[in-house]
């Protein structure tokens, strides 16, 4: 397995999913200002529209907002996924790429201009206080939850460790709305879940990569294999929705299944934007069979591990086509915490293939929305959460078949 990690985080993304921790493209980089003289003849024009706009604007504004404006603006004209990063925003990429920061532990969403929790995090304040999936927050420390301000959600969360939050929310289930009075700590976010699904065969989910998904995934499959008394005979791995996150993340969960084959390789004009990364001997399932889960949402990251492990012959790709963001992002640290995220690389699969506004076609497709109500074998060998798992999630039914038929891991579509 890969050990090392560069000085530079870097990060890959597709669609942005989810609301509260929705992750941002890029690479946390040092690097030197460029030493080329700016062009001023052509800079002009900026400097005079700045101060036209000082000058004339129907409203007075400050410099410093001018500024960023502009800079933001020259930024995002570059590409989708280019950006401007103020102090709040750039510590939110290194708070989500950490896994870990201090606040009262809830994932939520905007839903109909409402923000709702999507699951409180397992063992922090909130998970421990009882709120729940569902629950739609209407204030926090009294500040009303409308559609206008629905996005310092986060930031109104989040704090130093011991001090009191109040939230306020609506359930479906109570006719009144509930009080809780929360107090923030640190919070661990793991970006991996698992189960045994049946005996031998196991289910991983990852839901992001961040820098301690590939130890989660680990420790993890560990568990696994406790659980199954012995080594897994197939393992089905979960990257639906999945918009990605830290690319060494991605890697080293690629390696973790791989002996040896290219894993990604990336072009670009600076120094450190063209690599590629070579998979290392060791396979943390000693070859068991791997069906990948894929669909649309799955960007970036997601598609690093399912194009190495396709290109590979390591695992059957099953799904739809994934999201196709093909281009990798550095953060590089400006001055008063600020920072740009620019895109600085394009990326290829291990058969030198750009997925770019193309994504990853799986090798089974199998259609949410298409798959007659089927059995996936459930038996008393089932634990209670994998049960509901695959009486409620039929493309992951027909993912099983796949894992425990090694005759249809030969097959291009699952109707």
């Amino acid at each position: 397995m890969r050990t090392g990690k560069k000085t530079a985080l870097t990060l890959i993304i597709g669609a942005m999913l989810g609301f509260a921790l929705s992750f941002g493209s890029g690479v946390l980089a040092q690097r030197e200002p460029p030493r080329d003289s700016l062009p001023w003849d052509e800079a002009r024009l900026l400097s005079e529209v700045l101060e036209r706009v000082r000058q004339e604007y129907v409203e007075p504004l400050e410099d410093r907002d001018l500024i960023e404006g502009a800079v933001r603006g020259l930024v995002t004209e570059l590409d989708p996924h280019s950006q401007f990063l103020d102090s709040n925003q750039y510590e939110e990429i290194r708070i989500n790429s950490s896994g870990n920061y201090s606040g009262v532990g809830l994932e939520v969403s905007l839903d109909s201009d409402r923000v709702r929790v999507v699951a409180p995090i397992e063992g922090s304040p909130a998970a421990l206080a009882g709120i729940r999936p569902g629950d739609q927050i209407l204030s926090i420390n009294n500040f009303d939850m409308s559609p206008a301000n629905a996005n310092k959600t986060v930031g109104l969360m989040r704090g130093k460790p011991g001090t009191e939050v109040h939230i306020r929310i609506a359930r479906n289930s109570e006719a009144e709305p509930i009080n809780f009075t929360l107090i923030r700590s640190h919070v661990q976010v793991n970006s991996v879940s698992a189960n045994l699904l049946e005996t031998d065969y196991g289910y991983v989910r990852i839901s992001h990569f961040s820098d301690t998904t590939y130890a989660d995934m680990r420790d993890a499959l560990d568990e696994l294999r406790h659980d199954n008394h012995g080594q897994l005979k197939g393992l089905l791995l979960d990257l639906r929705n999945n918009p990605g996150g830290v690319l060494d993340a991605a890697v080293d969960v690629s390696d973790a299944f791989l002996d040896s084959g290219t894993i990604v390789s990336a072009s670009g004009r600076a120094v450190d934007a063209s690599f590629r990364h070579e998979a290392t001997e060791g396979d943390l399932v000693d070859g068991a069979r791997m069906v990948v889960l894929v669909n649309k949402g799955s960007a970036s990251a997601s598609e690093i591990v399912a194009g190495a492990l396709q290109d590979n012959n390591r695992a059957l790709i099953a799904g739809v086509r994934t999201f196709g963001k093909g281009s990798v992002q550095t953060v590089i640290p400006l001055s008063s915490g600020r920072a740009i995220k620019l895109t600085t690389s394009l990326y290829f699969t291990p058969s030198g293939v750009s997925i770019h506004g193309e994504g990853i076609s799986p090798d089974t497709r199998i259609e949410a929305d298409k798959i007659a109500d089927r059995q996936a074998g459930v038996n008393s060998h089932f634990t209670n959460k994998a049960l509901a798992l695959l009486q409620t999630d039929s493309q992951l039914q027909a993912a099983m078949n796949l894992l425990k038929e090694p005759r249809l891991l030969q097959s291009n579509a699952v109707h």
